[in-house]
């Protein structure tokens, strides 16, 4: 039922038409089994002659309406997986990323990937549920006009049949719900082994600690879990067979002692239950996927629920200020919510200010706070307390998203894309390729049509190519966290000595988390973290801006 209302919310008017020439297609189908069997007994070659013209009319209507249903099924079943997609993005995208990391990256992924595989793949057997479905149903009509009190006996059988099968079918259910749950730690073991190859190879005790009792564990319950859970269902399978077995057993063999029937009627029952035992296994063969696309919704709306909860504002941006004078922190705070700990990392109170055409340093020991400073200058993270202004305009959900605009930023754990994306500019090509000359990159990759020809490369020249769009993204203010951490010394001696000023002389602000003390003399002011704590804060005359 879940993924009825599913197709239904995408677009109840396809599914109506699906659903009834669906049925349709199943009626027709079954209407066939009545017309064979009376054509089977009957001589007269007039009769035969309709009764040939009746079947090739049904058949007809069975075939069209059948390709009808499938293709507008079809058509639905996947604008809906589509619409699921892209509406799962987008609230990915438009959550809180507080809230993303608390949920982790091996849950959204399970989500994305298989959670959706799963719906996308049972939503592509409804059109044939719905033709089956119709015809044991046509069938069940057809005995009925045989004889009601066969009707009766065969009712009796599937209620039976249902008592017994729902048993299993629950037991079923809750086995692929836990091996569902087992999916996001199978996703955070493998985010393990591609993450940390280098580390599992180099370290041979750990690598099978992890082979043998992490993943092996892991991946052990859940093939348990879909085992118990596929074999509860394999059971109710062959019962159900055999409960149709029995059917015709009865019919076939202890009917005929009990009532009067005549030959015609039995053999009209024999072939109606023969033509049912298809339709009626695809069915039954088809709960287990059915079963595990309804959890799979369950975790889709659940994760989707939770990212609505924590939703920010989304709106298009209006253009950032170039010639802003001064962004103010005033007792702003944040708190990190730890899991299995005793006491929570808090960050502040802060009360901060940086102005324009600034070249700040953001130093500190680890864990002192400086990647947090770095998402709530951004406006990635939002503050528990305090403010934030930029000149005279408090920043707040309303206008949150016009403020991340302002900046641009290399994060020690950065992304890089292949494409320069988002960037609008004709002479994009010219400009990035300016810029692979001076980060000394333009021997190993070119840029056409706003695409880099490749990023197969050391990390210290990846994150040459993330500055490269920072470059072009010219944003007032840059931030760089532990940018120069994976560059050689000549090429960090260049990006302090002359790629930092020189942002600056263009009227931009640069705040740079680093370790690098004995650049320390090239910035305006150092500001130094402990715990969260702002300790220092010193500004630099320029009598002592000079190298050491």
């Amino acid at each position: 039922m879940n993924l009825i209302y599913f197709l239904l919310r995408s677009s109840w008017g396809m599914m109506a038409i699906a659903v009834i020439t669906g049925f349709l297609s199943g009626g027709t189908s079954a209407s066939l089994i009545a017309l064979i069997s009376s054509a089977a007994n009957r001589s007269a070659t007039s009769r035969l002659t309709s009764i040939a013209w009746g079947f090739a009319g049904l058949a007809l209507v069975a075939l069209i309406s059948s390709i009808i249903s499938q293709v507008m099924l079809v058509r639905l079943s996947q604008k809906a997986v589509f619409q699921l997609r892209m509406r799962l993005s987008h609230q990915i995208l438009g959550s809180d990323l507080l809230h993303l990391e608390q949920l982790g990256n091996p849950r959204l992924l399970a989500t994305l990937t298989e959670d959706v595989e799963s719906v996308a793949n049972a939503v592509s057997d409804i059109p044939f549920l719905c033709i089956d479905t119709a015809i044991v149903l046509g069938c069940l009509l057809y005995i009925t006009w045989l004889s009601w009190t066969v009707f009766v006996m065969v009712l009796c059988l599937i209620l039976v049949a249902v008592a017994t099968n729902q048993w299993l079918i629950k037991r079923g259910q809750r086995f692929l719900t836990l091996a569902r749950e087992d999916q996001n730690l199978l996703f955070k073991n493998f985010r393990t082994i591609t993450e940390g190859i280098k580390e599992l190879k180099l370290h041979y005790g750990r690598r099978q600690v992890f082979l043998n009792q992490d993943l092996r564990s892991t991946a052990t319950t859940l093939r348990r879990h879909n085992v118990d859970g596929l074999t509860l269902f394999a059971a109710s399978t062959s019962w159900g067979r055999l409960l149709l077995f029995f059917a015709i057993g009865f019919v076939l063999f202890a009917l005929p002692n009990l009532i009067a029937i005549s030959p015609q009627t039995l053999s009209g029952y024999i072939l109606t239950f023969t033509y049912l035992m298809l339709p009626m296994d695809n069915i039954v063969n088809n709960l287990p996927r059915f079963i595990k696309a309804g959890v799979a919704l369950r975790h889709i709306e659940s994760l989707g629920l939770s990212l609505a909860n924590r939703a920010e504002v989304s709106r298009v941006p209006p253009d950032f200020k170039f010639s802003w004078r001064c962004l103010r922190f005033k007792g702003v705070t944040h708190t990190y919510t730890q899991e299995q700990e005793d006491s929570n990392f808090i960050m502040g109170p802060l009360d901060l200010k940086f102005y324009r055409q600034e070249l700040v340093f953001i130093v500190g020991g680890n864990g002192s706070g400086k990647s947090t400073l770095a998402k709530l200058l951004t406006g990635l993270y939002i503050p528990d307390a305090g403010e934030i202004w930029l000149d005279n305009q408090l920043i707040d959900e309303e206008n949150r998203e016009w403020y991340r605009q302002h900046f641009s930023v290399v994060f020690s754990d950065f992304y890089l894309f292949e494409d320069l994306v988002g960037l609008e500019n004709a002479d994009l090509d010219i400009q990035a390729q300016e810029y692979l000359k001076l980060l000394q990159l333009d021997h190993k990759v070119k840029v056409e049509n706003g695409k880099l020809s490749t990023t197969a490369l050391s990390q210290g020249q990846r994150k040459r190519l993330a500055l490269l769009t920072a470059y072009l993204e010219d944003r007032p203010i840059y931030l760089f966290d532990e940018w120069a951490a994976d560059q050689d010394p000549v090429f960090k001696d260049i990006f302090y000595t002359q790629l930092l000023p020189k942002l600056r002389d263009r009227g931009k602000t640069i705040l740079a988390i680093s370790h690098d003390d004995r650049y320390f003399y090239l910035a305006d002011r150092i500001i130094k973290l402990d715990y969260g704590q702002v300790v220092h804060e010193k500004q630099y005359s320029e009598q002592e801006k000079q190298p050491l």
